[in-house]
C-alpha cells in the first residue's frame, strides 16, 4: 500500500486517501499523458471497438511501432479483468499495419505519421504491430489474479503487467501516485526472447545524425552520442565496457563496428587522450548544446572503433533490420550474417 505524508513544522503528516468518482477520470489522464504509469506513447484513442464487441480502453503505439493495451480499472481488480485483457490481446496481436492505420484515422484527428513525428521525433516504422503488451491500470489486484499475472509475465513469457494507483486529498485538490507491480523492462525482455531470435551478443545503436552530432566525429574521436531528453540519452546507460556495437545510421546504413571502452557520461566530462573534446576541433558546432544542463546535454560512449565508413559507403540492403531505438540488442540472423560479412573485424568477436 502506498501512504503520502507532507512536512510541515518538521513533522510529516498523513495526507487523506481519496477514490475516484469514475473510470473514465483515470482513462482522460493516461490517454492524456501517458508518462503517468512511465509509457512513453502515442495514444491511437480510447474505447476502441474489437471485431467481437468488447471495448479497449485505451490503445497506444510505442516508439517501435507495436501496440500497447491499457486497461482501467478503479477498484480492486477480480481475476476475470485478465480474461478479457488477454482476450482483448488475442484480437490486437493480428491487427495489420493497415488496419492499426486505420484505428489511428478514425480516432486521431491526424496522420499517425504526424503523431508520431511529433512524439518521437521520428519517422513511423513501415511495419507496425510485430508485437504487443497488455497494461492492467488498477487500484489493487486480489491474490489470485497477482499469481496469475506473474505466473503469464515470468512463466510464458507474455508481455502482461500491472499498474497500480493511489489517489489522495491534499488541500482541496488530487494527487496521484504510480508503480510496476514487475519490472516493465524486464518483462518486456522476457517476451522478447520467447518470440525473437537468441541475442547474439551484438548491441544496434542509432547514430542519428543532425545539426547536434556527426558521424564523422563519432569515427574521428571514437564515441557515440545522444542527447536532448533524458528520453534519448539513458538508453546508452545500458551499454557497458566490453559491449559490441554496430553503428547504424537512418537512410544510409551500417557504418560502424566497436567494442564499449567507457560508459556515457556529459559531454563536458569527454575527453580524447586528456583533452575535452568540445577544445578539440569538430565538423558538428552543435554537440555542446546544453552543456552545463544535465538534462538537456548529449552524453556519450567511448568506443574503439574497429571497422568503420563514411556515409556514402554505409552497408545494407532493403529489409536490413534497423529500429528507432537509440540501442537495442541485435538479434536478426540475415542482418547479422551480413554485418559478419561487411564489417570482418567482428568476426574477431565471441558470441
Amino acid at each position: 500500500m502506498t501512504n503520502l505524508y507532507h512536512a510541515k513544522n518538521n513533522q510529516l503528516l498523513s495526507v487523506s486517501r481519496s477514490r475516484l468518482a469514475n473510470e473514465d477520470q483515470l482513462q482522460e489522464w493516461i490517454a492524456a499523458n501517458p508518462r503517468l504509469i512511465g509509457l512513453e506513447l502515442v495514444v491511437l484513442g480510447r474505447e476502441i471497438t474489437t471485431a467481437f464487441g468488447g471495448r479497449i480502453d485505451i490503445l497506444g503505439l510505442d516508439r517501435e511501432g507495436n501496440t500497447v493495451v491499457i486497461e482501467c480499472k478503479r477498484d480492486r481488480t477480480p481475476r476475470d479483468i485478465i480474461a478479457q485483457v488477454l482476450d482483448y490481446g488475442s484480437w490486437v496481436s493480428a491487427l495489420t499495419t493497415r488496419e492499426v492505420y486505420e484505428i489511428a484515422q478514425g480516432k486521431l484527428g491526424k496522420s499517425l505519421e504526424m503523431a508520431f513525428q511529433e512524439k518521437f521525433g521520428a519517422e513511423l516504422p513501415e511495419i507496425l504491430n510485430q508485437s504487443h503488451s497488455l497494461v492492467i491500470v488498477a487500484s489493487e489486484l486480489d491474490a489470485s489474479s497477482r499469481r496469475i499475472v506473474e505466473y503469464l509475465a515470468e512463466t510464458h513469457g507474455i508481455a502482461i503487467n500491472t499498474v497500480f494507483f493511489s489517489t489522495f486529498d491534499y488541500q482541496g485538490e488530487t494527487l496521484l501516485a504510480t508503480d510496476w507491480m514487475l519490472d516493465q523492462d524486464q518483462v518486456k525482455q522476457r517476451a522478447e526472447s520467447k518470440a525473437r531470435a537468441p541475442w547474439t551478443g551484438f548491441w544496434y545503436f542509432n547514430v542519428g545524425q543532425s545539426n547536434q552530432r556527426n558521424w564523422e566525429d563519432c569515427r574521428r574521436y571514437g564515441f557515440i552520442a545522444a542527447g536532448g531528453d533524458p528520453y534519448y540519452s539513458d538508453p546508452l546507460g545500458k551499454l557497458s565496457v566490453g559491449d559490441r556495437v554496430f553503428a547504424y545510421q537512418k537512410q544510409a546504413g551500417y557504418v560502424g563496428y566497436g567494442i564499449v571502452t567507457f560508459p556515457y557520461l556529459p559531454v563536458r566530462e569527454f575527453r580524447v587522450d586528456g583533452v575535452p573534446l568540445l577544445d578539440l576541433p569538430l565538423e558538428c558546432g552543435g554537440l555542446g548544446h546544453d552543456r552545463d544542463d544535465l538534462e538537456k546535454c548529449e552524453y556519450l560512449v567511448q568506443i574503439d572503433w574497429k571497422q568503420t565508413f563514411p556515409l556514402n559507403e554505409a552497408k545494407g540492403y532493403s529489409g536490413i533490420f534497423a529500429n528507432q531505438n537509440i540501442v537495442c540488442k541485435l538479434r536478426d540472423p540475415s542482418t547479422l550474417e551480413f554485418l559478419r560479412k561487411e564489417f570482418p573485424e567482428s568476426e574477431n568477436a565471441t558470441a
